[in-house]
């Protein structure tokens, strides 16, 4: 700011995390707001709930859960990934939604198929739409860049599939939901939670090694 450099340590990984904190403090600065201020704000600010949320239950891999559900999201995600863990593979969890943009699917899949080593499609919230149907159209894009994949539509088993190809040094990164509780199909809606299953599928990969 100015002629000053001023350190920040915020507990966000990401270089589009750090455009919003540059925006943040020079919109703060406009307003008459010392740097100093800003930039003590800034570090108390708690991770947000389902955006990068990392469950960590002192497995050898990353496991991360995050909201992404555009093409851009998926980028930024996946190449915040790919500098994190370096020499590791990236697994890649997602869907799309049902009776909704149905032009984007395939960039998705372009996306992850280029971003990610492995991808394993799943059900997000199909609404009223046949949910093979919406992973078929992803998987056009994953095809087109010729990237690995597989379609497992139980979300749940999709996500326990995913921790038990991850070796030492690999990420999981469920993708598309975040924060979001409810899952909004056909027949109705029922509870479901990334971070829960996740979770459980990582208690579920210890108890059967041990």
């Amino acid at each position: 700011v100015g002629d000053r450099c001023l350190p920040v340590c915020m507990n966000f990984i990401g270089r589009y995390n750090v455009s919003n904190a540059l925006a943040a403090i020079a919109a703060t600065y406009v307003q008459g707001i010392e740097p100093e201020k800003a930039v003590t704000s800034l570090e108390k600010v708690a991770p947000i709930s389902g955006r990068m949320q990392h469950v960590d239950l002192g497995q050898p891999f990353l496991a991360i859960v995050d909201y992404a559900h555009t093409p851009d999201g998926l980028l930024q995600v996946l190449a915040t990934l790919r500098e994190a863990i370096k020499q590791g593979r990236i697994i890649s969890v997602f869907g799309a939604r049902g009776e909704r943009d149905r032009l984007k699917r395939p960039i998705m899949g372009r996306v992850a198929g280029k971003g990610a080593d492995y991808v394993i499609l799943t059900t997000d919230c199909p609404y009223g739409e046949n949910p093979l149907t919406i992973n078929e159209s992803v998987a056009k894009g994953i095809e087109e860049v010729g990237g690995n994949y597989r379609i497992i539509p139980d979300r749940a088993e999709a996500i326990l599939e995913a921790c038990k190809m991850a070796l030492p040094g690999d990420a999981v990164i469920v993708t598309g939901r975040g924060h979001e509780t409810v899952q909004h199909l056909e027949n109705g809606d029922r509870f479901l939670d990334d971070r829960e299953c996740l979770a459980q599928a990582l208690n579920t990969l210890r108890d059967s090694t041990e």
